[in-house]
């Protein structure tokens, strides 16, 4: 019995559909279900009730699907230890990155990454919208704290970035500039709808406080964000390194520069119940440590792995 083959089934079982799985895999519908139908005549059983447009599992294949969910990984990791620092990591990688300020910093550290492991092919994925990891068989993602479901990823904690108000002189020279935190909800707000559904109307104000914001423009992407902000469409709350260079310029202004600005953060996350690839172990570590290094010299840093448990609440 092949490994290969039981990985197979389980991008089958996460897809639910043999089409679905085949696409993503980028292999031929028959070579899967040749496949497949290998691996359930060696067992003995049948692993799906097949259907028209989808694949349910048996409860065998049920069965089978969470027993072998613990062995993959406990074989990766046994891979992993065997085959020391040096060994050359195979096999493809699909990485999903929301555009955050460092999409430049960590798609260099990919190709650096691909660089030392000529054997790897990568996919990335740039993205303001949800994705099902499992689903849609993304291995590793650069998201935002409340872009993933906290209960089923394992996330460790790569990027923080202050985050601050800004507008441009024409805005304020026709609404004003608010001096003080009571003013900001009768002001037109860019609001930030996040990848989960939620707009977000309810912004940090320093560290202990909050206000309730309102405004005619809702966007999913940041660009767009410093865009409207700089053809003085509102008040718009965004990461630093995303309005600096037009700060300098005169383009926009920052307001309540007096004010502790609030720290939002991006993780590197995983699914916590899929086996993790011997790649994707390695390409954890190393993108930690490029990371670091990358934000050692800004404002950033980075924290040790985390398992999100709880609701967690943050701008960017």
């Amino acid at each position: 019995m092949k490994t290969e083959d039981i990985a197979l089934f389980h991008r089958i079982v996460e897809t639910g559909s043999l089409v679905e799985a085949a696409d993503i895999l980028n292999l031929p519908k028959s070579t899967l279900s040749r496949r497949l139908q290998a691996l359930e005549d060696e067992l003995g059983v049948k692993l799906f009730h097949r259907q028209s447009r989808a694949m349910t599992l048996t409860a065998s294949g049920s069965h089978f699907y969470d027993k072998t969910t613990s062995m993959l990984a406990t074989l990766e990791q046994t891979l992993s230890e065997l085959s020391g620092e040096e060994s050359e990591v195979t096999g493809h990688l699909r990485i999903l990155i929301f555009p955050v300020p460092e999409l430049t910093h960590i798609t260099h550290a990919i190709f650096e990454f691909m660089d030392l492991h000529p054997e790897l092919t990568v996919e990335i994925i740039v993205s303001t919208e949800p994705q099902d990891m499992i689903r849609n068989n993304i291995d590793l993602a650069f998201m935002l704290e409340d872009a993933f479901n906290e209960n089923e990823m394992v996330a460790r904690h790569i990027i923080s970035e202050t985050v601050h108000f800004f507008a441009s002189p024409e805005y304020l020279a026709k609404a004003g500039r608010p001096t003080s935190p009571d003013e900001l909800p009768q002001h037109n707000s860019i609001l930030f709808r996040y990848p989960n559904g939620r707009i977000f109307n309810d912004v940090p104000f320093g560290k202990d406080r909050t206000l309730s914001v309102k405004g005619n423009l809702c966007v999913n992407s940041l660009a767009t964000c410093l865009e409207a902000t700089l053809m003085g469409r509102g008040i718009s709350m965004m990461p630093l390194p995303f309005a600096k260079e037009h700060i300098e310029s005169g383009e926009l202004e920052m307001l309540f520069e007096d004010v502790e600005p609030y720290e939002g953060k991006c993780f590197l996350v995983y699914p916590s119940r899929r086996f993790i690839s011997l790649a994707s172990q390695r390409f954890i570590d190393y993108m930690m440590n490029a990371m670091e290094e990358c934000m050692q010299s800004g404002s950033g840093r980075c924290d040790k792995e985390v398992k999100i448990r709880g609701a967690i609440k943050s701008m960017i």
